[in-house]
């Protein structure tokens, strides 16, 4: 099968960094059908990776002590967003140049990637994949795996600005979103979006977060919390878009469920 070609720019992988990777593996395979391989590495740990129906969806690895700060800053177990890049030290170096900050300087993980760990502006981490032997994501935009990436950002015009500048995403209005969403493209599709964070949002850092696709937002939720996840944000509807909920696994990592009325509201 030939593996999806991810645009420079585009999100190319998602990534759980968790406190008790066995716990989410066992939680994400339940709720999302998910299966698991797992890659020794150097360390002695091992990388997973999530599959549905033999397809790349995401990875996980165990958080250690002095880990890398997910999307909020913090060190807790959180998912982060990879955006593909051409030219991953050039990219990292565009990121600082920008107003940004470096993170992790770009590295090879073994034959897998080159990569790098950046911020934006705000604080706000993001990766960086130059990809090796792996492509990134083969699933994305179906039933059970992540369809979307999206900012929440406390100032869209300079996060648009910011990331248009890094990455030459063309942006868009969504009809149907709030007022003021944006959203990156490419050639083929819609990629994600940047939401404009309100006052109500209390003190809740900016973040990336994902969003996975299902064919009932309600029965998910429902199958999330009996398996010791927990409810974030009640299911409601974006009218004329989808139905979304949000959740926190076992661990404490939020990510959001989403049923698209139709194919016109993405």
């Amino acid at each position: 099968m030939t593996a999806l070609v991810h645009a420079p720019g585009a999100p190319c992988w998602f990534e759980l960094a968790s406190d008790d990777q066995p716990a989410v593996e066992a939680f994400y395979c339940a709720l999302f059908g998910w299966t698991v391989e797992r890659t020794p590495m150097p360390d002695a740990s091992a990388y997973t990776i999530f599959k549905l129906n033999g397809l790349d969806v995401a990875g996980t690895y165990s958080l250690v002590p002095g880990a890398l700060p997910g999307p909020d800053g913090n060190t807790a177990s959180h998912w982060g967003v990879y955006f593909r890049a051409a030219d991953c030290d050039a990219i990292a170096a565009r990121a600082v140049a920008l107003g940004g900050q470096m993170i992790a300087a770009p590295f090879e993980l073994m034959e897998h990637v080159r990569m790098a760990v950046c911020a934006d502006p705000e604080g706000v981490v993001f990766s960086l994949a130059q990809q090796r032997a792996h492509p990134g994501v083969d699933a994305i935009g179906v039933d059970n795996a992540v369809c979307w990436a999206e900012l929440a950002t406390r100032d869209i015009a300079r996060a648009e600005a910011y990331y248009q500048r890094l990455f030459g995403w063309r942006m868009q209005a969504h009809p149907h979103a709030p007022t003021g969403y944006r959203v990156f493209v490419d050639e083929q599709r819609m990629l994600g979006g940047l939401l404009q964070m309100q006052p109500d949002w209390g003190d809740l850092p900016p973040h990336w977060s994902i969003y996975v696709q299902v064919p009932d937002v309600d029965l998910y939720v429902e199958r999330a919390l009996a398996l010791g996840g927990q409810l974030a944000f009640a299911p409601f509807d974006a009218t004329g878009v989808a139905r979304i909920a949000r959740l926190n696994d076992p661990t404490g990592a939020g990510f959001y469920v989403i049923h698209f009325v139709d194919e016109a509201g993405r």
